[in-house]
Protein backbone atom coordinates (compact mmCIF):
# COMPACT_ATOMS: atom_id res chain seq x y z
CA UNK A 1 0.00 0.00 0.00
CA UNK A 2 1.36 3.40 -0.97
CA UNK A 3 1.42 5.88 1.88
CA UNK A 4 0.48 9.48 1.27
CA UNK A 5 2.65 11.48 3.63
CA UNK A 6 1.81 15.10 4.28
CA UNK A 7 4.85 17.19 5.26
CA UNK A 8 4.73 18.56 8.77
CA UNK A 9 3.75 22.23 8.43
CA UNK A 10 5.81 24.95 10.03
CA UNK A 11 4.00 27.17 12.57
CA UNK A 12 3.73 29.94 9.98
CA UNK A 13 2.37 27.57 7.36
CA UNK A 14 -0.08 26.12 9.86
CA UNK A 15 -1.43 29.56 10.76
CA UNK A 16 -1.81 30.47 7.11
CA UNK A 17 -3.47 27.18 6.28
CA UNK A 18 -5.98 27.32 9.11
CA UNK A 19 -6.79 30.93 8.25
CA UNK A 20 -8.41 29.76 5.01
CA UNK A 21 -11.76 29.13 6.68
CA UNK A 22 -13.45 30.02 9.96
CA UNK A 23 -13.55 27.19 12.45
CA UNK A 24 -10.28 25.48 11.56
CA UNK A 25 -8.60 23.56 13.12
CA UNK A 26 -11.80 22.29 14.76
CA UNK A 27 -14.28 19.59 13.78
CA UNK A 28 -17.44 18.24 15.43
CA UNK A 29 -18.61 14.67 15.87
CA UNK A 30 -21.87 13.22 17.18
CA UNK A 31 -21.52 9.78 18.70
CA UNK A 32 -23.48 7.06 20.45
CA UNK A 33 -21.82 6.56 23.81
CA UNK A 34 -21.77 2.92 24.99
CA UNK A 35 -22.58 1.86 28.52
CA UNK A 36 -19.79 2.20 31.10
CA UNK A 37 -18.81 -1.49 30.98
CA UNK A 38 -18.36 -1.40 27.20
CA UNK A 39 -16.46 1.89 27.44
CA UNK A 40 -14.14 0.23 29.96
CA UNK A 41 -13.56 -2.69 27.59
CA UNK A 42 -12.69 -0.39 24.69
CA UNK A 43 -10.33 1.60 26.89
CA UNK A 44 -8.66 -1.56 28.18
CA UNK A 45 -7.90 -2.74 24.64
CA UNK A 46 -6.70 0.62 23.31
CA UNK A 47 -4.56 1.22 26.41
CA UNK A 48 -2.89 -2.17 25.98
CA UNK A 49 -2.20 -1.44 22.30
CA UNK A 50 -0.65 1.90 23.14
CA UNK A 51 1.52 0.34 25.83
CA UNK A 52 2.68 -2.54 23.62
CA UNK A 53 2.87 -1.05 20.12
CA UNK A 54 2.42 2.71 20.40
CA UNK A 55 -0.87 2.44 18.50
CA UNK A 56 -2.91 5.49 19.41
CA UNK A 57 -5.47 6.50 16.76
CA UNK A 58 -8.52 4.63 18.12
CA UNK A 59 -7.63 5.51 21.71
CA UNK A 60 -7.23 9.17 20.80
CA UNK A 61 -11.03 9.46 21.01
CA UNK A 62 -13.32 8.61 23.91
CA UNK A 63 -15.04 5.23 23.36
CA UNK A 64 -17.85 5.79 20.88
CA UNK A 65 -19.80 4.61 17.86
CA UNK A 66 -19.77 7.37 15.26
CA UNK A 67 -23.11 8.71 14.06
CA UNK A 68 -21.55 11.61 12.15
CA UNK A 69 -17.86 12.38 12.46
CA UNK A 70 -15.31 15.08 11.73
CA UNK A 71 -17.78 17.63 10.43
CA UNK A 72 -16.47 21.11 9.66
CA UNK A 73 -19.04 23.39 11.34
CA UNK A 74 -18.47 27.04 12.10
CA UNK A 75 -21.83 27.66 13.81
CA UNK A 76 -21.79 28.26 17.58
CA UNK A 77 -21.93 25.12 19.70
CA UNK A 78 -25.34 26.13 21.03
CA UNK A 79 -26.71 26.13 17.51
CA UNK A 80 -25.37 22.64 16.89
CA UNK A 81 -26.91 21.41 20.16
CA UNK A 82 -30.27 22.91 19.21
CA UNK A 83 -30.20 21.32 15.75
CA UNK A 84 -29.38 17.86 17.08
CA UNK A 85 -31.98 18.24 19.84
CA UNK A 86 -34.62 18.81 17.19
CA UNK A 87 -33.31 15.87 15.18
CA UNK A 88 -33.54 13.53 18.17
CA UNK A 89 -37.11 14.51 19.06
CA UNK A 90 -39.20 11.39 19.75
CA UNK A 91 -36.28 9.01 19.04
CA UNK A 92 -36.40 6.16 21.58
CA UNK A 93 -33.51 4.20 23.02
CA UNK A 94 -32.80 0.82 21.48
CA UNK A 95 -30.72 -2.27 22.21
CA UNK A 96 -27.20 -2.45 20.78
CA UNK A 97 -25.70 -5.92 20.23
CA UNK A 98 -21.93 -6.41 20.39
CA UNK A 99 -20.75 -9.29 18.19
CA UNK A 100 -17.18 -8.92 19.40
CA UNK A 101 -13.92 -8.13 17.63
CA UNK A 102 -14.07 -8.00 13.83
CA UNK A 103 -11.82 -6.66 11.11
CA UNK A 104 -13.10 -3.51 9.42
CA UNK A 105 -10.99 -1.86 6.76
CA UNK A 106 -7.39 -1.87 7.96
CA UNK A 107 -8.38 -1.95 11.62
CA UNK A 108 -10.23 -3.86 14.33
CA UNK A 109 -13.58 -2.97 15.88
CA UNK A 110 -16.27 -4.21 18.18
CA UNK A 111 -19.03 -4.95 15.66
CA UNK A 112 -22.23 -3.30 16.95
CA UNK A 113 -23.98 -2.93 13.59
CA UNK A 114 -26.27 -5.95 13.65
CA UNK A 115 -29.09 -7.47 15.65
CA UNK A 116 -28.53 -10.52 17.83
CA UNK A 117 -28.54 -12.81 14.77
CA UNK A 118 -25.31 -11.18 13.60
CA UNK A 119 -26.74 -10.74 10.09
CA UNK A 120 -29.58 -8.23 10.13
CA UNK A 121 -28.50 -4.57 10.36
CA UNK A 122 -29.85 -2.77 13.41
CA UNK A 123 -32.21 -0.37 11.62
CA UNK A 124 -32.63 1.76 14.75
CA UNK A 125 -28.90 2.47 14.71
CA UNK A 126 -28.89 3.38 11.01
CA UNK A 127 -31.99 5.55 11.39
CA UNK A 128 -30.41 7.40 14.31
CA UNK A 129 -27.30 8.19 12.27
CA UNK A 130 -29.46 9.37 9.36
CA UNK A 131 -31.42 11.73 11.60
CA UNK A 132 -28.29 13.22 13.13
CA UNK A 133 -26.74 13.68 9.68
CA UNK A 134 -29.87 15.47 8.47
CA UNK A 135 -29.78 17.71 11.55
CA UNK A 136 -26.17 18.88 11.17
CA UNK A 137 -25.89 18.95 7.36
CA UNK A 138 -27.28 22.50 7.00
CA UNK A 139 -24.64 23.79 9.45
CA UNK A 140 -21.62 22.38 7.62
CA UNK A 141 -19.18 24.45 5.62
CA UNK A 142 -16.52 23.17 3.21
CA UNK A 143 -13.28 22.15 4.87
CA UNK A 144 -10.17 23.53 3.16
CA UNK A 145 -7.81 20.77 4.23
CA UNK A 146 -9.65 17.53 4.71
CA UNK A 147 -11.83 15.14 2.72
CA UNK A 148 -15.54 15.59 3.24
CA UNK A 149 -17.39 13.05 5.37
CA UNK A 150 -20.71 12.05 3.82
CA UNK A 151 -23.32 9.79 5.40
CA UNK A 152 -24.57 6.89 3.28
CA UNK A 153 -27.16 4.47 4.65
CA UNK A 154 -25.83 1.72 2.41
CA UNK A 155 -22.24 1.91 3.63
CA UNK A 156 -22.78 2.99 7.26
CA UNK A 157 -21.42 0.40 9.70
CA UNK A 158 -21.87 0.98 13.41
CA UNK A 159 -18.70 0.07 15.28
CA UNK A 160 -16.47 0.81 18.24
CA UNK A 161 -12.90 1.34 17.04
CA UNK A 162 -10.09 -0.61 18.69
CA UNK A 163 -7.38 -0.27 16.02
CA UNK A 164 -7.70 2.20 13.17
CA UNK A 165 -5.55 4.63 11.19
CA UNK A 166 -2.19 3.53 12.63
CA UNK A 167 -2.40 0.48 10.38
CA UNK A 168 -2.10 2.65 7.27
CA UNK A 169 1.34 3.58 8.59
CA UNK A 170 2.25 0.13 10.00
CA UNK A 171 0.50 -2.50 7.85
CA UNK A 172 3.30 -4.91 8.80
CA UNK A 173 1.82 -5.09 12.31
CA UNK A 174 -1.69 -6.00 11.22
CA UNK A 175 -1.52 -9.76 11.83
CA UNK A 176 0.49 -9.45 15.04
CA UNK A 177 -1.84 -6.83 16.49
CA UNK A 178 -4.85 -8.98 15.61
CA UNK A 179 -3.37 -11.93 17.49
CA UNK A 180 -2.55 -9.68 20.43
CA UNK A 181 -6.10 -8.35 20.70
CA UNK A 182 -7.51 -11.89 20.45
CA UNK A 183 -5.36 -12.84 23.43
CA UNK A 184 -6.40 -10.00 25.70
CA UNK A 185 -8.63 -11.16 28.61
CA UNK A 186 -11.08 -8.28 28.19
CA UNK A 187 -14.75 -9.05 28.81
CA UNK A 188 -17.53 -6.93 27.31
CA UNK A 189 -21.33 -6.98 27.51
CA UNK A 190 -23.05 -8.72 24.60
CA UNK A 191 -25.67 -5.98 24.58
CA UNK A 192 -26.17 -2.51 26.01
CA UNK A 193 -28.81 0.24 25.79
CA UNK A 194 -28.31 2.72 22.99
CA UNK A 195 -29.55 5.68 24.95
CA UNK A 196 -26.71 8.25 25.12
CA UNK A 197 -25.83 10.54 22.24
CA UNK A 198 -22.87 12.88 22.67
CA UNK A 199 -21.44 15.90 20.88
CA UNK A 200 -17.66 16.43 20.90
CA UNK A 201 -15.46 19.13 19.45
CA UNK A 202 -12.12 17.87 18.17
CA UNK A 203 -8.93 19.63 17.15
CA UNK A 204 -5.87 18.58 15.18
CA UNK A 205 -2.90 20.37 13.69
CA UNK A 206 -3.08 18.28 10.53
CA UNK A 207 -6.48 17.00 9.43
CA UNK A 208 -5.08 16.08 6.01
CA UNK A 209 -2.34 13.86 7.42
CA UNK A 210 -1.66 11.97 10.63
CA UNK A 211 -4.32 13.82 12.60
CA UNK A 212 -4.22 11.38 15.53
CA UNK A 213 -0.73 12.55 16.49
CA UNK A 214 -2.09 15.92 17.70
CA UNK A 215 -5.79 15.17 18.30
CA UNK A 216 -7.48 16.69 21.33
CA UNK A 217 -11.17 16.76 22.14
CA UNK A 218 -13.71 18.22 24.49
CA UNK A 219 -17.17 17.03 25.48
CA UNK A 220 -19.88 19.54 24.55
CA UNK A 221 -23.25 17.93 25.24
CA UNK A 222 -25.01 14.64 26.02
CA UNK A 223 -28.58 13.67 25.11
CA UNK A 224 -30.38 10.76 26.80
CA UNK A 225 -32.86 8.95 24.61
CA UNK A 226 -36.06 7.86 26.41
CA UNK A 227 -36.57 4.14 27.03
Amino acid sequence: MTENVTPTPTPAATSERFAQAPGDPYRYGVYLRPDPATCAAVTAVTTQLRAQYGIVSAGAFPPHATLVGSRHITAPAGEIVAAVTRGLADVPAFTVHNAGVRRQGVGLVYDVHHLADGITPNSAFVDLAARVDKAVAPLQTPAPNHAEHHFDRNTFRAHLSLVSHDMYVRPDLSEEVGEYVDGLPVAFPERFPGDRVTLYRTRSDDWAGRWWRTLTWEHVHTWRLPR
